[in-house]
């Protein structure tokens, strides 16, 4: 457990733990994107002071940029793990039900921070790094699915660069959908038809 030691006001330092406290950051900056997040929302959710908060981790865009890259290793590790799968067709639907089971669980934001990220960053950038990021991500989709047409997983006339918009496509889909009130049964049902038509 890693701990940071600032100063208090009275001049004594005082330990907090900066990986709660990073957990902290990524909940408010998942829940209300970079720009509806203040710095009063991070210091209270953290539970530190703000010399704390720009000593532990920086500035405000350095801190959402750490907990981008927490997300990335907690809550949408399912993306990476989905890759693994040894078909297409169970890489999309570990994708869809990963995404639907992030979305509905009670303990966390109803959206992905990705996607919220994207739509509610006006940082020039930030926004340049999101689209990079989902640049990355339709790349591993394109390859995994290249691969699937190798090794006749896939059609061989199957177009993979479509297949990969349309996987990102309805995870984004979905996750609009969840932010407005979709109820997991909901979700699903949409998880189905797409399902429904991916390349036999």
């Amino acid at each position: 457990m890693k701990r940071e030691k600032v100063t208090s006001a009275l001049g004594r330092p005082r330990a907090f733990d900066a990986e709660k406290a990073l957990d902290s950051a990524m909940q408010v900056f998942w829940r209300k994107g970079y720009l509806g997040t203040s710095l009063s929302d991070l210091t209270d959710a953290m539970g530190i002071n703000r010399p704390s908060l720009y000593a532990a981790f920086g500035t405000k865009k350095s801190l959402f940029r750490k907990a981008l890259d927490r997300y990335s290793k907690g809550p949408s590790v399912y993306f990476y793990e989905a890759l693994r799968e040894p078909t297409a067709r169970a890489v999309v639907e570990r994708v869809f039900r990963g995404i639907v089971d992030l979305l509905t669980d009670p303990h966390t934001p109803t959206t992905c921070m990705w996607v919220h990220g994207a739509l509610s960053c006006g940082d020039d950038p930030l926004r340049k790094e999101f689209a990079a990021q989902r640049a990355a991500g339709f790349e591993q989709l394109r390859a995994r699915f290249r691969r699937a047409v190798a090794e006749g997983d896939l059609p061989i006339n199957a177009d993979v660069d479509t297949l990969a918009s349309f996987v990102q496509t309805i995870v984004f889909g979905l996750t609009v959908q969840a932010s407005t009130g979709a109820t997991r049964k909901n979700l699903l049902c949409v998880v189905a038809a797409a399902l429904q038509a991916w390349p036999k």
